[in-house]
């Protein structure tokens, strides 16, 4: 299931990667794939066969979510029962991509199973949540990771954050990131628009956004500064948020700001134009993600200048996503080269803390 970059369904955009690492032989690492409720557990599922994963078994309450998932996985098994993934023992992680507000009680009961947990991000409605996985990954030594895939499965994304850490612009000053998404309404499930569910847009689409500051600013907290979100055109709908802002400061002393929307134009051949902006004391890099707009050129380029130049770089099938291969292997040897588990946590607990910023001030 697949989506082409040029699709307007950002929803099923689940990019599969021309290079990729097979880090494990068929067999050596078995997962599974639990609720299908949105798209981008395709996304999850591509990107850990592509490493050499190998999905065992499939599990939706209601199968029809499951789509194709055979046709695509001829080998996998269908099961009925959540609790038939989590007795066999062969199962190293369970990936899912539940209704959010949901998405953390699959999780404890996966990790109670002695099962690694990846859920599509938001991976928490509420900071309670929060804490019940913190204390449950702390009890059983399973991990909880979060599946952000603007960064994860996309190659510019990535590889701008390979040349910060090589310092090649310096000390991080800021980091702000655009995010404008299709809405398509009529193709959204009934949960999509009900807060308690979904819980609100920075707590969704703003989690991507977090991550990826703390991730390129390498810092290990933040507070936020404001925050705001709003339903600027959507009266029929009165929960849904289609706009949201918010700004922090790291522990490093780095800023970041985002926007969050429901309102990509409808003459983008894309779903999103998303394009981030880093600015180091040696230089600035601009990611444009998805697209570059009006040019016949892809996404996936990343836009350099440093004290020497100013670069264009082609990422697109060049770096592959190297994310999915460290995870597994993290998974086999419990260590934390993918992503730790504090960061994971981190960039969860501040986009919730910014959407109850937001929620407060929308209600003053």
């Amino acid at each position: 299931m697949a989506s082409d970059v040029t699709s307007r369904d950002g929803m099923n955009y689940a990019p599969e990667p021309r290079i990729a690492k097979k880090v494990v032989e068929p067999g050596e690492f078995n997962f599974a794939a639990t609720h299908f409720d949105h798209g981008h557990v395709f996304g999850q599922i591509v990107g850990l066969t592509s490493a050499g994963g190998t999905l065992k078994y499939a599990y939706d309450p209601d199968p029809k979510k499951l789509g194709n998932i055979q046709e695509l996985y001829p080998d996998v098994k269908i099961v009925s029962r959540y609790e038939d993934i989590l007795e066999d023992d062969s199962i190293h992680l369970v990936t899912s991509a539940a209704v959010p507000n949901e998405r953390c009680d699959v999780g404890l009961m996966a990790m109670d199973a002695g099962k690694d947990y990846f859920t599509d991000k938001g991976p928490f409605t509420t900071l309670e949540q929060l804490e019940q996985a913190r204390a449950k990954a702390s009890e059983t030594g399973r991990r909880y990771m979060v599946y952000y895939g603007e960064r994860l499965s996309n190659e510019a994304t990535w590889y701008a954050g390979e040349l910060i850490a090589q310092g090649i612009i310096g000390d991080i000053l800021q980091v702000m990131i655009l995010a404008p998404h299709n809405l398509n309404a009529p193709s959204r499930p009934d949960w999509f628009f009900e807060k308690e569910k979904y819980g609100g847009i920075i707590s969704d689409l703003g989690s991507h956004q977090v991550e990826q500051f703390l991730s390129y600013t390498g810092a290990t907290d933040g507070k936020v500064n404001f925050a705001r979100v709003e339903n600027f055109r959507n009266p029929e709908t009165p929960e849904l948020e289609d706009f949201g802002e918010a700004s922090f400061t790291s522990n490093t002393g780095a800023s970041c700001y985002f926007r969050v929307d429901w309102f990509n134009p409808g003459g983008l051949r894309s779903w999103g134009d998303g394009r981030s902006f880093v600015l180091g004391t040696k230089g600035t890099i601009e990611i444009r993600k998805y697209i570059d707009v009006a040019r016949e050129t892809s996404g996936n380029r990343i836009f350099l200048v440093d004290g020497d130049s100013e670069q264009e770089i082609e990422c697109q099938d060049k770096i592959g996503f190297p994310f999915f291969g460290q995870l597994i292997i993290d998974v086999l040897n419990r260590t934390e080269n993918a992503m730790t588990q504090a960061h994971a946590f981190k960039a969860a607990e501040l986009t919730i803390q910014a959407q109850l910023f937001a929620d407060k001030a929308r209600m003053q």
